[in-house]
């Protein structure tokens, strides 16, 4: 977050006052006035997502503010849904729908994006952690066993094998010709 001094220098910030900023005028359409429920619950997620970004900026901590940014991803989940009964309840177009829908998912597409790069930011006035390496999967051997390897596998044994056939068909894996001539 270097160089931002202020939650209103956040682009998610600044997406979600945007799409609060025009759900409020909306709301202002005669066809919400008969239902008041649906604008209550509209005027209350619009501006909680806003807010509970402002609210994660101003504590120490990322993982805190991860938190609060979740809630406000909930929030836009919360008016895409709100939106949708409104579409239902036929107080806004369809097309209006797609472009708050658009917009709703445009902030919670940033909101997302800078949680996932909070997960990798140090706390504030800390050194930064060192990074621990993805685990990956133990390779295995596809190449046929050394002499070596053989003749430690027989050692372990209680009795080394003494049978022909182990020792053409070490030979076939090893490439090399029969030991036993023909």
């Amino acid at each position: 977050m270097a160089g931002v001094r202020s939650h209103t220098d956040l682009i998610a910030w600044r997406l979600a006052h945007e799409l609060k900023l025009k759900v409020y005028a909306l709301m202002e359409a005669p066809a919400f006035s008969r239902h008041p429920d649906l604008c209550e619950q509209l005027r209350r997620a619009a501006g909680n997502a806003p807010r509970n970004i402002a609210e994660g900026f101003g504590r120490y901590l990322p993982g805190d503010f991860i938190r609060y940014l979740r809630f406000a991803n909930g929030e836009f989940k919360e008016i895409l849904d709100a939106l949708q009964d409104a579409c239902d309840r036929r107080c806004l177009d369809a097309d209006e729908l797609l472009r708050l829908q658009r917009l709703c998912k445009r902030a919670s597409k940033a909101t997302t994006n800078f949680i996932a790069y909070l997960k990798t930011a140090p706390p504030p006035n800390e050194p930064a952690r060192r990074q621990r390496r993805p685990r990956t999967a133990r390779a295995t051997r596809l190449e046929p066993p050394t002499e070596r390897s053989q003749t430690n596998r027989s050692s372990q044994a209680s009795e080394p094998s003494k049978r022909p056939e182990d020792s053409e068909r070490l030979a076939r894996l090893e490439g090399r010709e029969s030991l036993e001539p023909s």
